[in-house]
């Protein structure tokens, strides 16, 4: 019992430097988006609809995206910047971000990389979202 209690102790400090690392990482990394960019596009994700998705849920709360878009909002106040949010169906990962096609076989999320048949330019799905995110953002504003 004693024994027990000393081992729930150890792991209740591993997981608070867990949380204060956390912290601290979401902490800096806002801070800096905010101080060298006048305007952020992001997109405006419904996080507590993607964390029912059992496969992805520990992903997503162990990074704290809820948070880090909370901070970037309160933060970007603070400086006076601009937060644009764009539309979550926005599809910013299947449209080519050079000729503007919509390529429908990209819905599946393990398809990190492809080719656009209509211009040929080979895509990065996360930086070709990022572009068309950018994009969208400050076309709507």
């Amino acid at each position: 019992s004693n024994n027990r209690n000393k081992q729930r102790i150890k792991v209740a400090k591993v997981h608070e430097k867990i949380t204060n690392q956390r912290n601290d990482f979401l902490q800096k990394q806002s801070t800096m988006l905010v101080s060298e960019n006048q305007t952020i596009c992001i997109e405006d994700l419904n996080v507590k609809g993607m964390v029912r998705n059992h496969k992805l849920a520990q992903h997503i709360t162990s990074c704290s995206w809820s948070k880090f878009f909370a901070m970037l909002e309160y933060k970007a106040t603070w400086y006076g910047n601009e937060i644009i949010k764009v539309p979550t169906m926005y599809p910013s990962s299947q449209t080519c971000s050079c000729c503007g096609y919509k390529n429908p076989l990209v819905k599946n999320l393990s398809v990190r990389e492809w080719e656009c048949p209509k211009c040929h330019t080979r895509h990065d799905r996360d930086t070709n979202a990022s572009i068309n995110i950018l994009n969208k953002g400050l076309s709507v504003a």
